[in-house]
């Protein structure tokens, strides 16, 4: 079972997605204000950008690790890869420039959230930076707030929030 959410008055309708083929348009009308809206049954553009969240894919990370996005509103996971440098975070809409978008209905979460650094110490080691980019709602570290110009050094498994969305760091382990 989907929801879909009315643009007009943000009223659910639930449906069997399993009853139609990829591809196919629908077509709803809102019980609550009478809108009619459609919506196209697919596969998401941004799916193979994106890595499976398995031990095989996670092992074949030689990069610069992941971080693992969790919306909470339907616990939609993602697994996104990171890059040497600076890795923006935000929404994806098509047109938005920046280089780690992940799907989201999430409002609260900016086309330019925040960013992750990923760069190397002194010794060789990758080092993770956490920043804001003064977005509307804020990045949070458990219920501590990035302000302004503070960046946090973030390291495996640090879970951080974005609107109402959770994302958790998992480093590389090349390090």
């Amino acid at each position: 079972m989907k929801r879909v959410r009315c643009p007009k008055c943000d009223h659910y309708i639930i449906f069997d997605e399993t009853q139609y083929t990829e591809g196919q348009s629908l077509v709803f009308q809102c019980d609550e204000c009478g809108k009619q809206f459609g919506i196209r049954i697919g596969i998401s553009k941004l799916k193979a950008t994106q890595k499976e969240d398995t031990p095989e894919a996670q092992a074949e990370d030689s990069g610069c690790g992941t971080i693992v996005v969790i919306e909470n509103v339907f616990h939609y996971k993602q697994v996104i890869p990171l890059q040497m440098g600076n890795n923006v975070i935000g929404r994806y809409q098509k047109g938005n420039p920046i280089n780690t978008p992940f799907e989201t209905v999430d409002p609260s979460v900016d086309l330019n959230h925040c960013t992750i650094n990923v760069s190397r110490d002194k010794r060789g080691q990758l080092r993770y930076t956490l920043s804001d980019n003064n977005s509307n709602t804020g990045t949070f570290i458990g219920s501590d707030e990035i302000k302004g110009r503070d960046r946090r050094v973030i390291g495996d498994g640090t879970l951080f929030t974005i609107g109402a969305t959770s994302i958790i760091l998992h480093a590389s382990n090349d390090e």
